[in-house]
């Protein structure tokens, strides 16, 4: 997905794309994965992954079963399984998520509640 690193959670299709100039205010709801690399504003709700492109500004409140960020999110975001914050990735808000690694220079700003197997 980003340099020559491929997370082998995040599927190679897909389905919903916002690209770099696009902006986007409002609810997204999807079954399917999406990548975001231009602007949204609102809440964003899937059953599968989504990835935060390195150009991507994301304000929203974010639910999803995993997910990559390299851009930057504002918002609350509960992950289901596993959260990816890259090198490059900001995140300001509070986190609920089942496993989370965070890379050598990324921000993270708030509180984050693990989940326990199960939950």
């Amino acid at each position: 997905m980003f340099g020559n690193k491929k997370s082998a959670d995040i599927p190679a299709q897909v389905e919903t794309l916002i690209g770099q100039s696009t902006s986007v205010k409002g609810s997204l709801s999807s079954e399917g994965s999406m990548r975001i690399d231009g602007k949204f504003e609102g809440d964003i709700v899937t059953t599968a992954d989504i990835i935060v492109g390195e150009t991507a500004v994301v304000t929203a409140t974010v639910a999803a079963k995993n997910a990559v960020v390299a851009g930057s999110v504002t918002g609350n975001m509960d992950i289901s399984d596993k959260l990816e914050l890259l090198p490059t990735g900001k995140l300001v808000g509070d986190l609920k998520v089942g496993s989370l690694i965070i890379g050598e220079g990324a921000v993270f700003k708030g509180n984050c509640e693990m989940r326990q197997a199960g939950e």
